[in-house]
């Protein structure tokens, strides 16, 4: 336990005090601490002190002359005493001059007992007050971590447990993965430069992250007090012995107490917990029971409701579907089990697929509603397009709305879209079923096509469009080369006779593609 951790409590305390009737008589007033007493009468008690202390003597063996009180003084200052109590009588009838001098010129509180007050009742009222100090910290530290622990079982734990942290502490609190993106914050952010230097600060302790005895991660803290800020980074726990990729950052216009230090302790253990592939992305028995029965033979329908999570209703066997792209070449989420388990964490699933930088999720959600959008994943580098809930037997037609809304994000440089089907539209005012034949029929020509085939000639019209006909973007976001998207497209030009330049043909074109039923999109699948 570091001296800052020792239980204290404040000089006033004891000043305020009627019992004790004491009364500085020099020295500095302020909050000065006190964490013990001692009671000394030697020369020089330097060699027996720890820092902390009220020092009380009845000046048994004080010098008699100037520079040796002055010696005495600076002695007890260096060792870190607190303050010093004199006792008056029987030695002095009064507290000496040249220790009053003393004190003040060092900057020591030098206390005066009065002949009725005892050591011993100074030393007792001050253990009492620390006592209760510490029995007030003990319960604010009890209620806090009530409140951690309450959040971490909410839907959106990581930014629950955030809140919590930020209440109790008083600080700003914020999650960083390796590279720096800010995944989750809470509490008043502080003005610049203070958020770049917590980011930092995060990135530098999460790089030293040493590997212990038996491969285990070593969590790693770092602290910075500039300008009346003071950051304070906390580098989460490893699961299963590898090597942590997050980190807790603080920034607070206070010093961190015992109270915050302990709080902050709960919740880098609750967040590492939340973020951990075992918890975030592991399976309970009714999931791996589904998989066991999916694999022997049933349909999505008859096990969706083992897979929704727990206390849902019976309108919960719909499931949105979430397609994504990483904005990287390469992944990281492969490679990093606990940003994988982060992005499982924001979008509120543990059933996540990953290949690559493409990304296909599930995601339990009721009928009606609308799915929710986690700002955390663009933090992560991911675009995604999300369906709207569908049963579990419709998962199909979900899973391409859902590509195409991914499409739709990736061509508007946002990060994610939804799939709607609003009846407000052009295409509520059309029979579907007309409207699928006309797609059918005007797409027809294209069934015949030679590599790479109607599928690809499709997708590739659709991102064209979608791109207002840009050749470059559409490109790059089909990863192939622009010529390539012009042979496609004098391809299709050609099979169903049209000129893709002509406006009109366009827009019928535009409508048809979102006409064509889901089967003969994804036929090739």
């Amino acid at each position: 336990m570091t001296e800052s951790d020792q239980p204290s409590v404040p000089l006033s305390v004891l000043l305020a005090d009627p019992a004790l009737a004491l009364r500085q008589v020099a020295g500095p007033v302020g909050e000065h601490r006190v964490s013990t007493v001692g009671t000394t009468e030697i020369e020089d008690p330097s060699p027996y002190l720890v820092g902390g202390e009220l020092l009380l003597t009845a000046g048994v063996r004080l010098p008699l002359d100037a520079e040796g009180v002055d010696t005495y003084v600076r002695r007890v200052v260096a060792a870190g005493v607190t303050a010093l109590g004199f006792g008056v009588v029987p030695v002095h009838d009064e507290v000496p001059p040249e220790l009053v001098a003393a004190c003040d010129r060092h900057g020591l509180p030098l206390l005066r007992l009065p002949p009725a007050t005892p050591f011993v009742a100074v030393g007792q009222a001050t253990y009492a007050a620390i006592a209760e100090v510490r029995n007030r910290e003990l319960r604010e530290i009890s209620r806090a971590q009530s409140a951690l622990t309450a959040a971490a079982a909410r839907p959106d734990a990581l930014r629950a447990v955030l809140t919590q942290l930020s209440g109790h502490t008083g600080a700003w609190a914020v999650l960083h993965d390796a590279r720096g993106h800010e995944l989750f914050s809470a509490g008043p952010r502080p003005a610049p430069p203070t958020p770049g230097r917590v980011r930092d600060l995060a990135v530098r302790t999460i790089a030293r992250v040493r590997t212990g005895a038996a491969g285990r991660s070593v969590p790693a803290a770092a602290a910075d007090h500039q300008g009346g800020t003071h950051l304070t980074v906390h580098t989460l726990p490893g699961a299963d012995g590898t090597a942590t990729a997050l980190a807790l950052g603080q920034a607070a216009t206070t010093a961190p107490t015992l109270v915050h230090r302990q709080v902050t302790g709960t919740a880098a253990v609750l967040l590492a917990l939340l973020t951990s592939p075992r918890h975030a992305l592991g399976t309970d028995t009714h999931s791996a029971g589904a998989l066991v029965r999916l694999m022997l033979g049933a349909t999505p329908a008859d096990v969706a409701a083992s897979l929704a999570p727990a206390g849902t209703t019976e309108d919960a066997g719909h499931w949105v579907v979430v397609h994504g792209r990483h904005t990287s070449p390469r992944s990281a989420q492969g490679d990093d089990p606990a940003q994988l388990a982060t992005l499982g964490t924001a979008l509120g699933t543990p059933y996540l697929y990953i290949d690559g930088s493409e990304l296909k999720a599930l995601v339990a959600g009721a009928p009606d509603a609308r799915p929710d959008v986690p700002a955390q994943a663009a933090d992560l580098g991911w675009v995604l397009g999300f369906s709207t809930p569908a049963p579990a037997a419709d998962l199909a037609h979900a899973d391409v709305r859902a590509g195409r809304a991914l499409q739709r994000a990736i061509a508007a440089q946002v990060p994610a879209a939804v799939d709607t089907r609003d009846p407000l539209t052009v295409h509520g005012i059309v029979p579907s079923a007309e409207a699928r034949e006309l797609a059918r029929t005007r797409f027809a020509p294209l069934d015949g096509a030679a590599s790479p085939g109607a599928f690809v000639l499709l997708d590739t019209l659709r991102t064209w469009l979608t791109l207002h006909g840009s050749w470059d973007r559409t490109a790059a976001a089909l990863h192939v080369h622009r010529n390539t998207v012009r042979h496609r497209l004098a391809r299709i030009a050609e099979l169903l006779d049209v000129d893709l330049q002509a406006p009109g043909v366009r827009m019928e074109l535009w409508f048809a593609l979102h006409w064509l039923p889901d089967e003969d999109q994804d036929s090739s699948d």
